[in-house]
């Protein structure tokens, strides 16, 4: 039950990740509207640790694709221990 919230709960953190970098793509879309303010918010959240590590490589910010990376490394070590406990 719980792993099963948590991989839901990381599936929706790839998917904020993957709208927001797609969005970034198209210059018609203002950030400061809902929802999109809101999607930027928990964005600006998740990525802010990575950002601060990785820098862009010239025109190219490469920190949303470590991030999934990294996340996916999380999500399966957690996921693991969950089910290894019955959760």
């Amino acid at each position: 039950m719980i792993s099963s919230l948590v991989a839901i709960l990381f599936k929706l953190i790839y998917l904020v990740i993957i709208v927001v970098v797609i969005l970034s793509w198209i210059p018609i879309f203002d950030a400061r509207k809902e929802p999109l303010a809101s999607i930027m918010k928990i964005y600006n959240t998740i990525m802010a640790p990575f950002k601060s590590v990785i820098p862009p490589i010239g025109m190219i910010d490469i920190s949303p694709l470590i991030a999934i990376i990294v996340l996916q490394i999380i999500e399966h070590l957690l996921l693991r221990i969950l089910i290894n406990f019955g959760l």
